[in-house]
């Protein structure tokens, strides 16, 4: 789990960058804004992943899955 929770952009993306040269084929990332949900999935779209988004109390769990 990727826990960006609290920083800005663009480090949830470069978190996120740096887990996914492990080559795992699902990670789990909680952010707390827009802006880095709507980044962190830009980038892991770009990667070959597919996102899914589930937001709670102003809080985004995205599941990156290959």
């Amino acid at each position: 789990m990727i826990d960006a929770r609290g920083l800005s952009c663009p480090q949830p993306v470069i978190m996120v960058a740096n887990a996914v040269k492990s080559g795992e084929a699902e990670y789990t990332v909680l952010v707390d804004g827009v802006t880095p949900k709507e980044n962190v999935t830009r980038f892991a779209e770009s990667k070959g992943y597919s996102v899914n988004c589930v937001e709670k109390d102003g809080e985004f769990t995205l599941t990156l899955t290959k």
